[in-house]
This record gives C-alpha cells, sequence and structure tokens, in this order.
C-alpha cells in the first residue's frame, strides 16, 4: 500500500498530540518537521521518530513533495502557511483558531479553493467520542423526535493563577479575545454537530483575570434554525471538581421530547427517557492521548477523506459558518443585545 506522505509545520505544545496520532495511522508516513525552534523540532523528531527537520516552511515543501501539511502554529502564521502549501497543490490540515479575524479566516479558504486544494480544520471537540455517541442517539430516536435543547457547562480553572497559561500556552494571556475564540468556538462547532445550523445568539462575556487581555466567563444563550435552544456556560478562572477538566471539558444535559441525554466529566454517557430511570450507555472510549483520542479520530476522518475524495465535516468553507457564529457572540457581549438571522447568513 502506498501511503500517503505527510509534513508538519510547529512543534509547540499540542503538536505531541498530532505526532502520536499521525504515528498510529498505517496509510501515513510523516517525513518531515518544521519549527524556527530547531531544538523543539529536533525533539519531536527524535521522540516520534519522524526523519528530517528544516528551519524553512517552502525549503520543506520543495524538497519532501508531500500529499499533505499539517499546520500546528498559531492563527496569525496559517495565511502564509496555506499559502504556500496551496500553490504547490499540497493538501492542508490546520488547526483552530483558523485565523485571527473571519476575513483573513474567508481569505484562507479562497487561497486553497482558489488553488483546487484540500483545506481541514483541525476541529477535534465534535470527533471526541461522547459527541459522536450523542449525535448516534439523537438520530436513532433515544430521546424523542423532537430536539429541545443542548445544554453545557465548561469549567477548566486554569485561569485564575497570575501566571496562568505561562507554562503551556503563553501566548493565551495576549489574546484580545480568549474563552470565546479560542475555547468557545470548540463548542459552537460541536452544537451546530449535535443540533444543526444555529441561528441566533445572546452573549455575556466577562474577565476575571486581571493579568490577562482578553475574557475569561461567558454564558452564551443559542438559537437553532430547528426551532431548539442551547446554553453553553464557560468559565476558565473558577475550579471544576473533576480530577481531569481537560478530558470533556465538562458536562452537557440534551433534552428532546421523549428523554434525556447526560455527559459526565469521566466521560459516562447516560439516557433517561421520560418515565423511566437514568440508565448508561455502553460507547467505546479511550482515555489516550487528547480528549477521548479525539485527535487521532479528526486526522483518521482527514485521511479518510483524502483518499477516498470525500467532502470532510470541518472544511475550510464549513468552518466558516463556526466563526461567523463566534463573532456573533462578540458582538452580541458589545451590543447586549441578540444578534439573529446567522444560518440565513451562512447558506
Amino acid at each position: 500500500m502506498k501511503k500517503l506522505k505527510g509534513v508538519a509545520v510547529g512543534a509547540g505544545y499540542f503538536s505531541q498530540f498530532h505526532f502520536d496520532a499521525w504515528g498510529r495511522l498505517p496509510e501515513v508516513e510523516l517525513s518531515a518537521i518544521c519549527d524556527v525552534n530547531a531544538e523543539a523540532a529536533q525533539e519531536a523528531s527524535g521522540k516520534y521518530g519522524i526523519e528530517k527537520t528544516y528551519a524553512d516552511v517552502g525549503e520543506m515543501l520543495d524538497q519532501e513533495a508531500p500529499d499533505f501539511i499539517d499546520i500546528i502554529t498559531r492563527p496569525d502564521s496559517h495565511l502564509a502557511l496555506v499559502s504556500e502549501a496551496a500553490k504547490r497543490g499540497i493538501a492542508v490540515i490546520c488547526q483552530k483558531a483558523l485565523a485571527p479575524s473571519i476575513d483573513e479566516a474567508k481569505e484562507i479558504v479562497r487561497v486553497a479553493e482558489s488553488a483546487s486544494v484540500p483545506l481541514m480544520v483541525h476541529e477535534n471537540f465534535r470527533f471526541q467520542p461522547w459527541y459522536r455517541e450523542i449525535r448516534r442517539q439523537i438520530e436513532d430516536g433515544a430521546i424523542g423526535d423532537q430536539l429541545f435543547s443542548v445544554a453545557f457547562e465548561c469549567r477548566m480553572g486554569d485561569g485564575w493563577q497570575s501566571d496562568a497559561y505561562l507554562a503551556r500556552q503563553p501566548y493565551f494571556r495576549e489574546m484580545p479575545r480568549l474563552l470565546i475564540f479560542e475555547t468557545g468556538v470548540h463548542f459552537v462547532d460541536t452544537f451546530r454537530f449535535l443540533a444543526g445550523e444555529i441561528d441566533g445568539v445572546f452573549a455575556n462575556l466577562t474577565k476575571h483575570n486581571p493579568d490577562i487581555a482578553g475574557e475569561d466567563s461567558g454564558t452564551v444563550l443559542f438559537e437553532f434554525a430547528s426551532g431548539a435552544n442551547g446554553i453553553w456556560q464557560g468559565n476558565r478562572y473558577n475550579e471544576p471538581t473533576s480530577a481531569d477538566a481537560r478530558f470533556t471539558f465538562g458536562e452537557a444535559v440534551v433534552d428532546g421530547s421523549g428523554g434525556t441525554l447526560r455527559l459526565y466529566g469521566n466521560g459516562q454517557l447516560t439516557v433517561q427517557p421520560l418515565g423511566q430511570p437514568e440508565r448508561d450507555i455502553e460507547y467505546a472510549c479511550h482515555r489516550r492521548g487528547f480528549a477521548g483520542d479525539c485527535v487521532f479520530a479528526t486526522q483518521r476522518h482527514f485521511v479518510d477523506s483524502l483518499l477516498a475524495g470525500t467532502a470532510m465535516e470541518t472544511s475550510g468553507r464549513e468552518y466558516l459558518k463556526s466563526l461567523a457564529v463566534v463573532d456573533a457572540i462578540y458582538d452580541s457581549s458589545r451590543s447586549k443585545l441578540p444578534v439573529r438571522g446567522l444560518a440565513g447568513d451562512s447558506k
């Protein structure tokens, strides 16, 4: 079997999950890593058995001639990197946030589409095993034929210290938009995956830690085009009781005309049909990699789509819908008013 040849740019904190996942995909050979920090690139190369390292992306792409590039860098670098890949006809999987602004994200999508290059955003939350199972349960009618609401409480407790985020992702401290731009976008996309397109939002965002630039707490109300409602409560400042806050990132309740689905912080899923007791749902859920091994599942989907020539769930064009909702959340919080008509705008 001829393998897909891949390269990666970025050897920072989160790249470890990418490299581990690529190493477990039999159809892929990752041949090189590029990073301006030569020491970081060499360390990743040695740990994950990746043969070559580069300091220049263009040189890596010309020398390796890969089938795809995995971009694992800060959002403000993505347009230039996607452009380098696109002009060489190389497929792209790119970490979120896709860009610092929706206009720049649209330009990234335009560049890729103009070159007929597949572009998938590495939005891995919808690939977490509990959300795949929740959607299956909804589609199978486990909670009735009408979805009423999706609610999620996200508490991380990693942002209250004066040195918050310095150890893992220090650039978080400087981001003018933090909670929704960096964390909430995952749930915007996941809510869309579970309940369909979002037509309206109403949001209140606040900052509790005075030592960071952006917001770290907020509540967002969602109106889905289907008529269902949603609520997301996010808080990076206050702490959860869960021993591993970064496993599920919180707890969910999904209500329908026939009952309720619940996600607990340990990955447990339950269903409670109306008039019946709550019972566990058995499903495959692993404590490997990141958050239920969702990075592996995301990259599995990318590879399967490339090989089959099929649509990617989080293609650049599709992901712009999530980014439009993110912008609307910030607009709503500033104006203290709801923003509606989003589903029509995303068509």
